[in-house]
């Protein structure tokens, strides 16, 4: 998908909902454990209640390799069930030397036909290249992260006093363009957000967080906003299990609303 695409999507939709699919077997709702494939029968009722809503969706690949040959199956049907006007994100993270990454561009973006990837880039530029000889095709590379565990590593400060995530930003976005590079930026570190924006002001920002894990939508905004928006921001627990009932996707559908219409209402005050 190209970015004006992209944009002219949350314009239409009045949002920039990424819906995380997240499907967790173990907390799928018990009536769908009878059916042939439950992951795929719970997703397409998933994307069903919440395609109105949203402009992206995001199946973390964990979910599904966990489960062998059967989960790449469920995943790919997945992928062919979500409508072509919905941006899609293979939630990876990938990250490995140059001819790997290769094979693995290859099997996101062809084989799966995925809009976009998540890549750590700790390996550098010939592990996320590979990904962006691809037309229309994203990278989106882990920044700023929205675990615990991100301030291991992600704000060490060098010599000249600068962060880890920010030399990840400044050396990255060398490499690629506004057309295909976007950057996970979590939603719990919000003022954090406003330094990304400065470091890459084009690039959108694929921001986790909100809901289940604390983030706010109306400080991502602010501090994350762009003249093209530049943001898709996820939800996958609150939306997925708003219910663990037979009316899990009308529960879905509700948050979905929820959160598109707080979204149009930054939408409308941005002007945009």
């Amino acid at each position: 998908m190209k970015r004006e695409e992209l944009i002219e999507n949350i314009k239409r939709q009045r949002s920039f909902l990424c819906v995380g699919l997240d499907s967790d077997i173990d907390r799928i709702p018990k009536h769908l454990l009878t059916a042939k494939d439950p992951i795929f029968e719970f997703n397409k009722a998933i994307i069903d209640a919440t395609k109105d809503f949203c402009v992206a969706y995001k199946p973390n690949i964990a979910f599904y390799e966990c489960m062998g040959p059967k989960g790449w199956d469920t995943l790919k049907k997945t992928i062919d069930y979500i409508p072509e006007d919905k941006f899609t994100i293979a939630d990876a993270k990938r990250g490995d030397i140059g001819n790997t990454s290769k094979y693995y561009a290859k099997t996101f973006f062809e084989y799966m036909d995925f809009d976009a990837i998540t890549i750590a880039p700790y390996m550098g530029e010939d592990s996320i290249t590979p990904f962006l000889e691809y037309k229309d095709k994203w990278v989106i590379v882990l920044a700023l992260t929205s675990n615990k565990g991100a301030l291991d590593f992600q704000f060490m400060t060098d010599m000249n006093g600068e962060k880890l995530y920010e030399r990840v930003l400044r050396t990255t976005a060398k490499w690629g363009t506004p057309e295909n590079l976007m950057y996970v930026v979590g939603a719990t570190r919000a003022e954090s957000i406003g330094t990304v924006r400065k470091n890459v002001p084009d690039h959108f920002f694929l921001v986790p967080g909100i809901g289940a894990q604390g983030g706010s939508l109306s400080d991502t905004a602010n501090y994350g906003w762009n003249d093209d928006c530049g943001l898709l921001v996820n939800s996958s627990r609150g939306i997925l299990y708003a219910s663990d009932g037979e009316d899990f996707a009308e529960k879905a559908r509700q948050k979905a609303k929820e959160v598109q219409e707080e979204m149009s209402k930054v939408l409308d005050s941005k002007g945009f």
